[in-house]
């Protein structure tokens, strides 16, 4: 799953090396509540982020699939767009994409020397007042910024990496702020409640932003609605300003009709599964809608459709195999496994279905497996590399509590779990395997069904 040209192929270990020298850093499992340090450093650099404007996207979940449909509708109107989402399925170089393509080795490698010695002066800061060096993320929210600047582009797509307030991405101000579905996930760092966990994620509304929201719960949209009169910005809501309107199951993906800000758009064909992409797309076109006309000018409904119809999501509802179907959610939280079990009743039309699933021990797993339960037939129980992977006897018995002992069979290897699952799915016809529980289980799993070619069996 290299998607680096192959020209970039002797850059690939100064590639690697900037990862490692990312992973040296306290990771970003650990987040720490502050924005002094990053703002230091962008000070330092001359503020990159301020040389192209920002759509600034939070929530709980579809922020990277909101994230991609908006870039790639961006990029069909011809602007050079830069994105930046997070975590990576299988390569860091994700993470920071250029006019739709992931940084090169060779981009990456340059770009991180340039910022060496502005991190490292702000690493000596911090430690004359006894405070941690920069983060993982903190660092690579520099790095990226210092890319888009470079590269350069006419419009960044920045996605919140946890919370907002605090997030290091929030050094950058947003023109467009976007909120996807906020729900309850990381609760240890944002809050116990809804209320307090947007509360966080309203933070990266700025002055006289143009807000952008996914339909919310009451108590979401009150704190939005805060969030908006303060800084004296707009709201568009989905179901008041802007709406989908229609989803009908279609080859590849699915047709939709969206009523926008400026104009309705009818018969577009997104190449996702699921109703919830559905409204990720609706959201995304009211942020494009936002960026390029104040919401008062509709789009053009054929550079709209290409947009819509070249975006991706990997490891999104990604088909990874045939013969039989294996496809890799990356669903982590109760509210992202519901709308998995429901895209996998709709989209597809399987008898049984067999789940490898693995859970990082900061995550409601025992929700995530009720959500999946009346869907499932099995549960392959298994564990990424993550050093935050449940073990798999721990996580297996959620799972049997969750549904039945005979339903469960425990491997202590991705790759074991997986055979399994196929074998066990090629033994009768309309049977299927869904791999997730966690992004980096999909990202293992992606690697393997490359490796092994599953989609050309």
């Amino acid at each position: 799953m290299d998607q680096n040209l192959p020209e970039d192929n002797e850059y690939r270990d100064a590639g690697e090396a900037v990862f490692a020298a990312l992973l040296d850093r306290v990771g970003e499992a650990a987040p720490r509540p502050r924005l002094g340090p990053t703002r230091r450093v962008v000070e330092l650099l001359g503020d990159p982020q301020t040389t192209y404007p920002v759509i600034h996207i939070t929530g709980t979940n579809g922020k990277t699939s909101t994230s991609r449909i908006t870039e790639s509708i961006l990029r069909a109107y011809g602007l050079r767009t830069g994105m930046m989402t997070s975590p990576h399925l299988v390569r860091l170089n994700e993470r920071i994409v250029i006019d739709g393509e992931p940084i090169s080795d060779r981009d990456l490698a340059a770009n991180w020397e340039d910022i060496q010695p502005y991190l490292a002066i702000v690493d000596a800061e911090l430690g004359a007042k006894d405070e941690e060096p920069l983060t993982f993320f903190e660092a690579l929210t520099v790095l990226a910024f210092a890319c888009f600047a470079d590269a350069p582009v006419d419009v960044a797509v920045i996605e919140v990496g946890m919370g907002g307030e605090w997030d290091s991405t929030n050094v950058a101000d947003g023109l467009v702020a976007v909120v996807t579905p906020v729900a309850l996930d990381h609760t240890k760092r944002l809050g116990g409640t809804v209320a307090e966990i947007a509360r966080t994620k309203a933070g990266i509304i700025k002055p006289a932003a143009s807000v952008v929201s996914a339909r919310q719960a009451e108590t979401v949209q009150a704190e939005l609605e805060r969030a908006v009169e303060l800084t004296d910005s707009t709201l568009a809501s989905e179901g008041e300003e802007f709406a989908l309107l229609d989803s009908q199951v279609g080859v590849g993906g699915q047709l939709i009709t969206v009523r926008g800000l400026a104009a309705t758009y009818t018969d577009l064909f997104l190449p996702m599964y699921g109703t919830h992409q559905a409204h990720n797309a609706a959201v995304a076109i009211a942020a494009v809608e936002s960026f390029l006309g104040a919401g008062t000018r509709p789009l053009d409904h054929d550079i709209l459709a290409e947009g819509l119809a070249t975006a991706t999501s990997p490891g999104r509802l990604q088909l990874v195999g045939v013969e039989p179907t294996v496809l890799v959610d990356a669903a982590h939280n109760p509210h992202g496994a519901g709308a998995l079990a429901e895209a996998l009743g709709t989209y597809f039309h399987f008898d049984e279905v067999v789940a490898v699933i693995g859970i990082l021990a900061d995550k409601d797993a025992a929700g995530i497996v009720a959500a999946l339960a009346p869907v499932v037939t099995r549960f392959h129980v298994t564990q990424s590399q993550s050093d935050r992977a449940i073990p798999v006897d721990d996580l297996a018995d959620i799972v049997a509590a969750g549904t039945n002992e005979d339903a469960v069979s425990r491997f202590d290897d991705v790759a074991d779990a997986l055979d399994a699952a196929r074998t066990w799915a090629a033994d009768a016809p309309r049977r299927g395997v869904i791999v997730t529980g966690s992004i980096t289980l999909v990202g293992e799993a992606l690697s393997l069904a490359a490796a092994r070619e599953w989609l050309k069996k």
